[in-house]
């Protein structure tokens, strides 16, 4: 937990050969297997030559020389120390926080947690959805609601979907929103931002003189406001839906265990941030959002759902719910392009409310409002609000920057709203002695003692056993072990996810995370407090731009979905600064990942599919004849690189060609550029734009699905349009994307120190090896589950697509059997059903050695031998291995009525010996989502359903 480093020393071996799993004598097996001598034959025949860069050619020389783990810490650790971590009292939806020690190393620094991958398979996700119902109930309770998400990319974004939310819902036709005044800037920024390629018009009024003349779909106000100012919210809501308006209200958890919640008085959405809730400052990010509704609106939220099931056994299950991952079924008709969550930071803030409690949480927000009181009481008719919870606004004529100054020289940055008024926002962290310290700047002495009762909130909250049983450390400590038990994460397993690349997360990649220097700065502190991490973000851009052939970067888009976004509007204000407003036809090929359409119809455009062939490239002639019908108002096209069947397309620069020829844009989903780097460069065979995925490429963990990170990369003539933030000018005037400025910062030493450590070469081999072990297990699978795709060469990508229709047709085995029966053998699934239904995607990535390689292609060989075995009636489709998988511990002792043996069901491989994988017990049997979508429950469920 500190920026001070010991000296830098060698270590024993390079970090590359740390990072890369298949050692010298195994890469050799692998090739002779794919039939190749080198890696760079390899490169020489999957990649197309007209794209293919030499390997001293190819834009890394920016790149500096790798460093030793220990060199790399060192260098961060002189980055630290260049930041200033003043006491921050700035607020404005950012608030310094005191993360329980125990959540710390139990959560944050625990592989477990943070290398999990989003529960689609949630018989071994168990443990996640479980913390992430906690979360849900949490936000619930809080807020006065029935059903809450879990979770959003940050409090902004949740505003811009809860506008998108109530427009959707209501029944009135008006285009405007109402926005009260009093949000917070970045928020404002953000739902402009949102609300301008959907034709919506937003207002900003003063909504605490009543709503100005007209009518309106939604009304979105703050409490307490960004002023500190708690508004009159009961009063607000009736007059919004007297008009024919709903009412979202961004809610301050904190303040929610002393207000009453605007659930319980009338509002019909809430969103906010649990950033407070033990989730560190960061310099903006990451943390979990919220967006929470009444249960008439349930099936209307976006994002990520947890919901109640039940197993194959009838025992109480949880798993993601309606239409958690809609955007891939409904593409262009989506509601929403989230895709991404906070799934770490929600964990850390759910588990943070349990144990406090809801007693705890109470008493924090006291303290935190007794501080305020204090300046209140102090500074007295210079305040400007008599109701505040923990922010308070002060008159101070002419003198804001004498006051702003004074309180810096004593360490401490407050908030200068104007030359008039100065505003001071207490947390979990003020002390006494900061407010004696900083009244002192004003020219006052603290006078009383803050106390005083406050607040109107007579509902209970938190009332489940999740928020009271684990109060003390080592209950705390062995619940946070007893859900990590029930997932599986890469500390335990391969996680062999196509389209998504589950590598190393290493840890002196994370370990600069946890440092205050880092995760202690606030996003709106003056630049002089914040060099070292500007610096750092600084060569992020600079290496980044050199590896993908870009001319400028933006880091502000904190999901692969938000990256899309900000990429598709700096298309389309291009377009628009061109005077070719009427360019809004978006291409975009049937094979493509379902956000691709949902961000283009976000972004104003009209999806226009192209066709694929049988083989999954894009169809060109389709492509030309769609060209040709949209030659007056083609926007841009979006393609995936290497494709999403995961070969590399010969006819690539082609594509980019005549879209350029007439007149459009091209877009490069960068989510696999795993496959890329060092090898070919989107900005150099055709990218106008790309979205990078820092969680996947750039070893930024998954965390259960979140956090992650979606960089843009545009040339030159686009990066007048890349994000901008009102609270940062250095950015300029583009649309906001994010809350903060530069997204979630505090996680970037992580790709920093992974470019670093690997270098030039180290990342281009990385690629390559990616590459070669990917075709390593489609040769050696190939004549059990057929590979769907490959190149013109025969050989596929960084992952391959194995094909299970056949075999469901012949024996009525499917896919989902497959993946089921994987959790017996030890190992998650494969990517189940995308981009092709009844198929299994599979992505080595680079960081598995060559042994847990072939255990898993062992288990596939398996699994189909017992597939044989059903199709030779042995076993009756109804009832076999693969059918009743996964199996749990209780299934064994209950009566066995299968026609298999026990032994086969939970040790197929056979007993274990010494050496043999650890076995993972799945926790609960198959779960029956219809049965979960049809009785939709939402938050912890009363505790007589364990009986």
């Amino acid at each position: 937990m500190s920026g001070s480093r010991p000296e830098p020393r060698e270590s024993a071996a390079p970090f590359v050969s740390r990072h890369i799993g298949p050692d010298t004598v195994e890469l050799e097996q692998i090739l002779q297997v794919i039939g190749y001598d080198s890696l760079d034959d390899l490169a020489r025949a999957a990649v197309p030559s007209a794209i293919l860069d030499a390997a001293d050619d190819n834009g890394l020389d920016a790149l500096p020389a790798p460093a030793t783990e220990h060199e790399a810490l060192a260098e961060l650790a002189a980055l630290a120390e260049r930041n200033t971590v003043a006491r921050s009292m700035i607020g404005l939806g950012y608030y310094d926080t005191l993360t329980p020690p125990v959540l710390v190393r139990n959560i944050v620094e625990n592989p477990a947690w943070y290398t999990a991958y989003t529960p689609y398979q949630p018989e071994v996700s168990q443990g996640r959805l479980e913390a992430l119902l906690n979360f849900q109930t949490m936000v619930s309770d809080l807020t006065g609601m029935e059903v809450a998400n879990s979770s959003m990319l940050d409090e902004a974004t949740a505003a811009a979907e809860a506008m998108t939310l109530l427009r959707r819902a209501g029944r009135s036709k008006s285009p405007r929103v109402l926005v009260d005044l009093d949000v917070f800037p970045q928020t404002l920024a953000v739902i402009e931002t949102r609300a301008r390629p959907l034709s919506i018009e937003v207002v900003s009024a003063d909504l605490s003189t009543g709503l100005p003349d007209g009518e309106f779909f939604g009304v979105i106000l703050q409490t307490p406001g960004a002023s500190g100012r708690i508004p009159d919210v009961a009063a607000v809501i009736e007059a919004a839906h007297g008009r024919g308006a709903l009412v979202a209200v961004g809610a301050d958890l904190l303040a929610m265990t002393l207000l009453t919640p605007p659930g319980e008085q009338g509002a019909d959405a809430c969103f906010g941030t649990t950033q407070r809730f033990g989730v560190p400052l960061g310099f903006g990010g990451p943390h979990a959002g919220y967006l929470a509704v009444h249960g008439k609106h349930a099936r209307q939220i976006p994002g990520r759902l947890v919901g109640v099931s039940k197993d194959d056994d009838g025992n109480l299950a949880y798993r993601l719910a309606l239409q958690t991952r809609e955007q891939h079924i409904r593409r262009e008709k989506a509601t929403s392009n989230i895709c991404t969550a906070q799934v770490l930071l929600a964990v850390l803030a759910a588990m943070y409310a349990s144990y406090h409690g809801p007693d705890g949480l109470t008493a924090i927000a006291r303290r935190v409002h007794s501080r305020a009181k204090l300046f209140a009481d102090a500074l007295g008719d210079a305040v400007v609000h008599e109701a505040f919870f923990d922010t308070v606004l002060v008159r101070v004529p002419g003198r804001a920057d004498d006051v702003i100054a004074a309180a810096k020289a004593a360490g401490y940055n407050l908030w200068r709203v104007d030359a008039d008024h100065v505003s001071i926002a207490c947390d979990e962290t003020t002390t006494d002695a900061d407010v004696a310290a900083v009244l002192d700047a004003f020219g006052v002495e603290a006078g009383a003692d803050g106390a005083g009762v406050f607040g109107d909130r007579t509902s209970e909250f938190l009332t489940h056993p999740a928020f009271h049983r684990y109060r003390t450390e080592t209950e705390m400590l062995r619940y946070l072990r007893r859900l990590a038990d029930k997932d599986i994460a890469l500390d335990r397993s391969m996680i062999p996810l196509g389209s998504c690349t589950m590598k190393l997360n290493a840890t002196a990649e994370m370990e600069a995370i946890t440092w205050p220097a880092f995760n202690r700065l606030h996003p709106f502190a003056p630049a002089a407090d914040t060099v070292g991490i500007r610096e750092l973000i600084g060569d992020l851009e600079t290496w980044l731009t050199a590896i993908t052939g870009y001319d400028r970067v933006s880091l502000q888009p904190n999901a692969g979905s938000q990256g899309e976004y900000a990429g598709l509007l700096a298309i389309r204000n291009y377009h628009v600064s061109r005077g070719d407003e009427h360019r809004t036809a978006c291409l975009i090929p049937s094979s493509a990942h379902g956000t691709n359409a949902a961000s283009a119809v976000m972004a104003g455009l009209k999806v226009v599919v192209v066709a694929c062939r049988e083989n999954g490239d894009v169809d060109t002639a389709d492509l030309k004849e769609k060209i040709a019908a949209h030659a007056d108002d083609l926007a841009a096209i979006m393609i995936t690189y290497p494709s999403t069947h995961g070969v590399y397309e010969h006819e690539v620069r082609e594509i980019c060609g005549a879209v350029h020829d007439a007149g459009g844009q091209v877009y490069v989903d960068g989510a696999n550029l795993n496959a890329l780097v060092g090898l070919a460069r989107p900005g150099r065979f055709g990218g106008d734009v790309s979205h990078l995925n820092l969680h996947k490429t750039f070893c930024i963990p998954h965390g259960g699905g979140g956090p992650g990170v979606g960089p843009i990369g545009v040339r030159s003539h686009l990066a007048p349009f890349l994000p901008g933030h009102p609270l940062a000018p250095e950015l300029g005037g583009g649309p906001t994307i994010s809350a903060a400025p530069y997204g979630s910062a505090s996680i970037l030493p992580i790709t920093w120190a992974y470019i670093r450590m690997m270098g030039a070469d180290g990342l281009r081999r990385a690629t390559l090896t990616a590459i070669a072990s990917a075709n390593y297990i489609a040769a050696r699978l190939d004549d059990y589950f057929p590979v769907l795709y490959t190149g013109e060469n025969g050989k596929v990508a960084h992952e391959c697509i194995l094909d299970v229709r056949g075999i469901t047709k012949a024996t009525g085995v499917t896919v989902d059997d497959v993946a089921k029966r994987l959790a017996d053998y030890g190992f998650h699934a494969p990517t189940m059903s995308f981009p092709v239904a009844g198929t299994l995607m599979v992505e080595p990535t680079e960081s598995e050695s060559l042994t847990e390689i072939d255990e898993f292609c062992d288990a596939m060989i398996a699994i189909k031998g017992e597939i044989d075995r059903v199709a030779a009636g042995e076993w009756p489709v109804d009832d076999n291995p693969l059918r009743g998988a996964p199996h749990t511990a209780e299934s064994l002792v209950a009566q066995w009525n299968h026609p298999y043996s026990r032994e086969t069901a939970v040790y197929p491989m056979g007993l274990p010996s010494g050496g043999a994988r650890t076995k993972v017990w799945p926790s609960v049997r198959r779960i029956d989502g219809v049965f979960g979508d049809r009785h939709l429950v939402c938050s912890c469920p009363p505790i007589d359903a364990f009986a």
